[in-house]
C-alpha cells in the first residue's frame, strides 16, 4: 500500500518554511495548515512579503533599516552628538526602545571572527571612519557583545579610533537587575566589582 502524504504543493510549502529560524517540521505543517485555511492570507502574506522586499533597505549612513536612503534616526536632527557601535542592525532596536541613549548609531554588519574567517575588511568599518571625518561625534561607545569574538572587536576598534580625538567608550558591564550572586559567573563578578560606585547620596 503506498504511504498517504500530503500534495506535493503542501510539502514544498512546508519546507520552505522550514528554512525560517527556529521553525521545525511540525512548527512548518502547522503554519502552512494556517495559511491555507483562508483563500485569503497567502495573498496578504506574499504580498506583506514583497512589499518589504522592495520597500526595506539598508540606511547608507548607520545600516539600520530604511525606506529611503537614510533611516529615521540618522535623519533626526535633535539627538545628541554621540555614536554607538553594534554588531548588527538588529542591535539598534532594543538600545533605542530603552530610551537611555539619544545619539546616532553604527552598524558594523557582524563582527570579527577568524574562524568564520570574518576580518577587518568584512565590517563596515570604511564607513565608520567616514562618518567620523565628516561628523563631529563626541563619544564613540562600543555596545558589542561580552564574548571572545566581541571582545576582539572591541579591542581592535578602541586600537582603530586611539589616535583620533574623540573618547572611545564601553558599556558598563556587571550584575544583572534582579540577579542573585550565586547564578553570576566570576567574569561577571570581576566586572561589576571594578565597576562599582557610591551608594547613597554622600
Amino acid at each position: 500500500m503506498k504511504a498517504v502524504d500530503y500534495p506535493g504543493p503542501f510539502t514544498a510549502l512546508v519546507r520552505e518554511l522550514r528554512r525560517l529560524p527556529g521553525v521545525g517540521p511540525r512548527s512548518a505543517e502547522r503554519l502552512a495548515l494556517w495559511l491555507l485555511e483562508d483563500v485569503e492570507r497567502p495573498s496578504a502574506l506574499a504580498e506583506a512579503l514583497a512589499a518589504a522586499r522592495d520597500g526595506v533597505r539598508s540606511c547608507l549612513a548607520c545600516g539600520f533599516f530604511a525606506v529611503e536612503e537614510r533611516c529615521i534616526i540618522c535623519l533626526d536632527e535633535g539627538r545628541e552628538d554621540l555614536l554607538c557601535v553594534v554588531e548588527r542592525a538588529t542591535d539598534i532596536l532594543p538600545i533605542e526602545r530603552s530610551g537611555a541613549f539619544r545619539g546616532f548609531y553604527h552598524s558594523l554588519g557582524g563582527r570579527l571572527s577568524p574562524l568564520e574567517h570574518v576580518g577587518p575588511e568584512d565590517l563596515r568599518l570604511a564607513e565608520l571612519i567616514s562618518r567620523l571625518e565628516r561628523g563631529k561625534f563626541t563619544e564613540i561607545i562600543l555596545a558589542l557583545s561580552t564574548d571572545v569574538e566581541g571582545e576582539a572587536t572591541a579591542n581592535y576598534l578602541a586600537e582603530l579610533l586611539a589616535p583620533r580625538s574623540v573618547r572611545v567608550s564601553r558599556l558598563a558591564q556587571g550584575m544583572p537587575v534582579g540577579g542573585g550572586l550565586e547564578h553570576a559567573d566570576e567574569l561577571t563578578l570581576a566586572r561589576a566589582m571594578s565597576g562599582r560606585h557610591r551608594a547613597g547620596g554622600a
